[in-house]
């Protein structure tokens, strides 16, 4: 049997290319240096620009796989956008600021290369979960130009839009037995300090201490059930964004918890495609 088909060309061929070094970092003590990298997934078009969405993987800015949710990220990249994976900097390295330098730094190689990879430098996303999220809600609110450090400083990190899920939006918002059961926890590895013992130190890196009027706009996914980080998070940076006046939504997964299996359903992704296709559109 044979069949003959004329097909009508409505979609660009997307690539994806892993592995891309786009900055170097200090390492072993300083001894050293070593890449950081990204994966992206971007249509081979040179006929038009297409915003860009940055993924942060989550681990507790402890551990982290840029390619653990390439699957997710390629649905969402064949719905329009350039989409990159970065790698970040984690706390056995050494505390904050560091992840969020990272992470900026991947966002101004991808502008830098927007050529490259047929993006529209003047909209970007970003997204990430937990420890991700939290770095996402900084990316997004986060304006200090020591923050911005490395290479293609000509090119900003502002982003305009961001959908963080699960964050960890107050490092002040955690209850610990003692000062000794405080001091080896993961809020405190990002801090270098006790985040019991500074607490004011410790609410000066959290989200909800960074928000303005002029804050990118937000869709904060959390789970009502969530064990690990409680929605309490969630809620309280989409309340203060509300509140400054920002653009901000508060998707509520009911009876997820942490990471759940309802964050990975078509429905859920499809919020996030409408999201960005509406906060990036070209004006």
């Amino acid at each position: 049997m044979k069949e003959k088909l004329k097909v009508k060309v409505t979609a660009p061929q997307y690539s994806f290319v892993s592995g891309i070094t786009f900055a170097q970092v200090d390492a072993w003590y300083d001894h050293t240096r070593r890449d950081l990298k990204m994966d992206i997934i971007y249509p081979e078009d040179k006929a038009k620009k297409y915003p860009c969405v940055v993924w942060i993987c989550g681990g507790a800015w402890l551990r982290l796989d840029r390619s653990a949710h390439t699957a997710y990220l390629a649905e969402l990249a064949r719905s329009g956008f350039v989409v990159a994976s970065v790698e970040y900097r984690t706390t056995n390295e050494g505390c904050f600021p560091i992840q969020l330098q990272d992470v900026k730094a991947g966002i101004r190689y991808l502008k830098a290369n927007g050529e490259r990879y047929n993006i529209d430098i003047e909209r970007f996303g970003v997204m990430g979960e937990s420890a991700g999220g939290y770095l996402t809600a900084m990316a997004a609110l986060a304006d200090d130009p020591a923050y911005d450090v490395g290479a293609f400083t000509e090119f900003s990190s502002k982003v305009q839009a961001a959908c963080p899920w699960y964050p960890i939006t107050d490092v002040t918002g955690f209850t610990y037995p003692s000062p000794l059961e405080a001091a080896a926890t993961m809020e405190s590895l990002l801090l270098g300090k006790n985040v019991m013992l500074e607490p004011e130190e410790a609410l000066k890196i959290s989200p909800v201490s960074l928000v303005t009027k002029d804050a990118p706009p937000f869709m904060i996914i959390h789970g009502d059930n969530d064990n690990l980080v409680s929605f309490a998070h969630g809620e309280a940076l989409h309340d203060k964004l509300e509140a400054a006046g920002a653009d901000v939504k508060l998707l509520v997964i009911e009876g997820a918890d942490h990471a759940d299996m309802p964050f990975f359903q078509e429905e859920i992704w499809q919020r996030i495609i409408d999201f960005f296709k509406e906060k990036l559109e070209r004006k």
